[in-house]
């Protein structure tokens, strides 16, 4: 199957926010845009509670955003941080996003899975909202992260940093627990 048959699109009402001529101005603007969307995906129903979106770290433009679409593509590696990588690879044409200088933003610390792709993957800067523990108290299983785990992506030059607008996207986990949501992996 063609690399561009893979299901990673993105749901009808999502594909206006992917503009590739948005410049965003600060860290701040990045995850405030990032925890919208992971609300409207819940608002939608077109997925879980979380989102991410790749940003070039150079001009602040956004490149690619990822929803979860785990129940939506019938995918378990539906994960928002996958689909943002996966989109922004397709897009550059290339299996490492390394010569971008990207940072991915994520609405939720990423679970082992995603944690394991970002080593790969080539984005240089990682930046969370919400903890892997509000994820966990929502009911999903984040797998195997350790402390040690986001120290490797350190010392492999993977800049981190956690916990930017956490309350406002643990509410969005919360809104979809709320709304008795899919927990997929629980």
């Amino acid at each position: 199957m063609p690399a561009d048959c893979l299901p990673i699109d993105l749901p009808d009402w999502a594909v206006a926010y992917e503009n590739n001529a948005t410049l965003f101005d600060d860290t701040w603007a990045h995850m405030r845009f990032t925890i919208e969307l992971a609300r409207l995906n819940v608002e939608h129903g077109s997925g879980g509670p979380f989102a991410a979106a790749l940003f070039s770290l150079d001009e602040g433009r956004l490149i690619a955003i990822g929803l979860n679409s785990v129940v939506r593509l019938n995918s378990s590696v539906m994960h928002a941080e996958m689909m943002a990588i996966m989109r922004a690879q397709r897009q550059i044409g290339s299996y490492t996003l390394r010569p971008a200088n990207l940072a991915l933003f994520a609405s939720c610390e990423p679970c082992a899975m995603c944690l394991g792709s970002l080593l790969w993957s080539g984005v240089r800067q990682l930046v969370c909202a919400a903890s892997a523990d509000a994820a966990r108290r929502a009911g999903f299983d984040e797998g195997p992260v350790y402390a040690e785990s986001y120290l490797h992506l350190e010392s492999a030059g993977i800049e981190i940093r956690r916990g930017l607008l956490a309350a406002e996207a643990e509410s969005v986990i919360q809104r979809y627990v709320d709304t008795g949501g899919v927990i997929y992996n629980g």
